[in-house]
């Protein structure tokens, strides 16, 4: 299995005026939003051996509701708070091992950026949606899955008792 590349977007958040930028807290909404994306990986039986997350409230939030249906703890990563790029992308896949799967929630347009890098795809990635993507090699990989919040609320209540 080749490593997998997953990219989650925070939730809806409060308007930009609510507070700053770095203290911007998930809306009711957002935080559906957060556990929907948790539900649905785990319904489809996906494991990461590492989530790194940016530290803004809104991003963490994100990943702290998300990781509570997936059994792993997200870390705080500056960079992906600061304008991520593709390198630094990688290097944080990599640390999730060669089959590993590594998960990154933060903020646009750094994630779309990322997916167009490596896959040379145009993706739009919603508030609270979700991309993945099998790397191939050092600097490219295949999109498998762009999904809307509604996608994954629709995966969340299908694992739902």
């Amino acid at each position: 299995m080749a490593a997998q590349l997953w990219l989650l977007r925070h939730g809806e958040a409060e308007p930009h005026d609510a507070r700053s930028d770095d203290d911007r807290r998930l809306t009711e909404r957002g935080e559906a939003q957060a556990r929907d994306a948790g539900r649905a990986l785990a319904t489809l039986g996906v494991h990461f051996g590492l989530v790194f997350t940016s530290p803004k409230v809104r991003a963490l939030d994100t990943a702290r509701l998300a990781c509570e249906a997936l059994s792993v703890e997200p870390v705080a990563h500056p960079p992906l708070g600061a304008g991520l790029d593709v390198h630094e992308a990688l290097a944080l896949a990599a640390a999730g091992g060669p089959d590993g799967r590594t998960l990154l929630v933060g903020h646009e347009p750094d994630l779309s950026n990322v997916v167009h890098e490596l896959t040379g795809g145009r993706a739009q990635m919603k508030k609270g949606g979700l991309a993945a993507i099998a790397l191939r090699s050092t600097t490219g990989g295949e999109l498998l899955a762009l999904l809307r919040p509604r996608e994954l609320r629709g995966l969340a209540a299908r694992g739902a008792p």
